[in-house]
């Protein structure tokens, strides 16, 4: 019984957002239903925005998306920022990563999942911005929104699901990376 509901919430899941959840079935079916439940916990902390605006949140979130996985993790994210309303221009910077094509407030919570998950210095900086802009409630969002973009892709990773990078796609239209030169 728990294992039929758990399939049929895999399913769902898969044809809301067009998403590949083989690995999650593969889980299900070698595992069990008690290593799915971990996964569904961390859903829970990839679904938690608060204090912040949409387009705020999915800049951390797609932003550490990408740093852990440049495919279907990343494109899953891009896809439940569409979803959420977020700006297609918003999007098609994150995607390309290209952050000086964003808004003020994109970009300093995009520059802070950068810092976090690089432990880049000014890190203390950024998130001193985050903190006076949205406050502590709106970190707690944004450095979950962090977890939930690098959690999946390094679980599936470790697994043996990762997948070759991809390009993503906002509004069906693919989004070329930019690729910074070094200096």
């Amino acid at each position: 019984m728990v294992s039929s509901f758990f399939r049929w919430s895999i399913r769902a899941f898969e044809r809301r957002w067009g998403y590949d959840g083989s690995y999650m079935h593969e889980i299900l079916d070698e595992a069990g239903p008690g290593a799915v439940v971990p996964l569904e916990l961390l859903g829970r902390v990839s679904r938690y925005r608060k204090h912040v605006p949409a387009s705020v949140y999915f800049a951390a979130k797609i932003a550490a998306s990408i740093e852990a996985d440049c495919g279907p993790c990343a494109q899953l994210a891009v896809t439940m920022a569409e979803a959420a309303g977020v700006d297609r221009a918003t999007l098609r910077a994150l995607a390309a990563s290209d952050p000086g094509a964003l808004g003020a407030d994109e970009r300093l919570a995009y520059d802070f999942a950068r810092a976090t998950l690089t432990r880049e210095a000014g890190s203390d900086e950024l998130r001193a911005g985050v903190l006076a802009r949205w406050g502590r409630r709106g970190l707690v969002s944004l450095a979950y929104g962090i977890v939930a973009g690098q959690a999946f892709p390094t679980f599936k990773a470790a697994i043996g699901h990762a997948t070759a990078c991809t390009r993503l796609h906002v509004g069906g239209s693919e989004v070329a990376r930019r690729v910074t030169q070094p200096a």
